[in-house]
């Protein structure tokens, strides 16, 4: 057994994040990768779809306040909406 199978063994995540880091293309591609798919999972919990939220928040980002930037949080997001929805009913 090499040393690499060894470690391996020991700390099977090592793996994980090499095989992450090898298709993300270097590490930082990964931090971004995982922040993405971070985004993406939040979104699921919050039972809020995704490509719905990120396209508004993208929409909104450039004009919208830093001050006010919880808002665009998926479950602020998702609760902004729903006040909106019931509104225009």
């Amino acid at each position: 057994m090499d040393r690499a199978d060894a470690l391996h063994r020991r700390r099977p995540h090592l793996h994980v994040q090499q095989r992450r880091r090898a298709r993300a293309g270097s590490d930082s591609g990964g931090r971004r990768a995982a922040a993405i798919y971070t985004l993406i999972e939040t979104c699921k919990l919050n039972d809020v779809d995704p490509r719905a939220w990120l396209a508004d928040v993208l929409a909104r980002l450039p004009d919208h306040p830093a001050k006010r930037i919880a808002e665009l949080l998926p479950w602020n997001w998702k609760a902004a909406r729903e006040q909106a929805q019931a509104r225009a009913a």
